[in-house]
């Protein structure tokens, strides 16, 4: 599933070419699309035709697209293998194309912004937009806690969240009503990086561990942007079509019986939430 890199990848790669521009025609090609968006097709259409963007935002694995009028976004979830690519408006039919939208740019001319999701897990939806602070986000995202990137992220509370609780830490990290944005491939790293064994309680962990622990998820969360985000196969690309390479990068996720970066341990995966933790034994003893 597309994480944070993924998704703020995607968001800056859209906000050139839509912000300022305005959506002439859309075309639902398959209503799957539009789970989150419970008034259907022809409503989804009748509240963006016509309508100019106005911004390109994200919180966590949402983003959203603010509307001329301040009161709705047009908001995006990728799920698993969902793709926002930009293509000229005549382009063919990309593989998986679920809904296209045909904007017009001041300056860019027109343009179409094809939402592709070959397992159909994401949605796109117009939605109402709420406050939240100084901010203004979808009512869908309003659970959504900020990320580490976010500037408003406040690492006390973060803090006080997890030494309070008795889960693991693994699972408190892939909370995203605590943390949002880092999901499994990211979690792995980041505890690698701090030395910390993804089945430690939240509860044990000293006020400076937890500390070393988001510090080392923003580094990992900021070298993996940098490298365009993390692709195992086709399902996650940049707005271009373009894989990112953060996978060359990995030192515990996927590296399964490879030799740990640090000591040379061997790097062990076990089950975890129907998914799995990727750790070294040696380096990240459970305590």
């Amino acid at each position: 599933m597309p994480e944070l890199p993924e998704v703020e990848v995607v968001r800056a790669g859209l906000a050139p070419a839509v912000i300022g521009s305005t959506v002439t025609a859309v075309s639902v090609l398959d209503e799957r699309a539009l789970t989150r968006h419970a008034a259907g097709a022809v409503d989804f259409v009748a509240r963006l035709e016509g309508v100019r963007i106005d911004d390109a935002r994200r919180r966590g694995k949402f983003l959203w697209l603010p509307l001329a009028g301040g009161s709705d976004a047009m908001t995006a979830h990728l799920g698993m293998s969902g793709q926002m690519l930009l293509r000229v408006p005549d382009a063919p039919p990309e593989r998986h194309e679920r809904i296209r939208l045909f904007v017009e740019h001041p300056s860019h001319g027109g343009l179409a912004v094809v939402f592709a999701d070959q397992r159909t897990f994401g949605s796109l939806a117009v939605d109402a937009l709420v406050p939240d602070g100084d901010d203004l986000i979808p009512t869908q995202v309003q659970h959504i806690a900020r990320d580490p990137l976010d500037a408003a992220f406040d690492d006390a509370a973060f803090v006080a969240a997890v030494r309070r609780r008795s889960s693991a830490i693994k699972r408190i990290m892939l909370d995203q009503t605590v943390v949002s944005g880092i999901g499994n491939i990211y979690a792995d790293e980041s505890l690698w990086a701090a030395r910390i064994h993804p089945e430690t309680q939240g509860r044990a962990l000293s006020t400076q561990a937890v500390r070393r622990i988001i510090g080392e998820v923003r580094l990992v969360l900021e070298k993996a942007l940098a490298e365009g985000g993390t692709s195992f196969d086709a399902q996650y690309v940049n707005v271009n079509g373009q894989a990112g390479y953060f996978a060359h990068s990995l030192n515990a996720y996927g590296q399964t019986g490879k030799p740990c970066a640090r000591c040379g341990g061997a790097i062990r995966r076990e089950a975890f939430m129907n998914r799995g933790s990727h750790f070294c034994p040696r380096c990240q003893r459970r305590r």
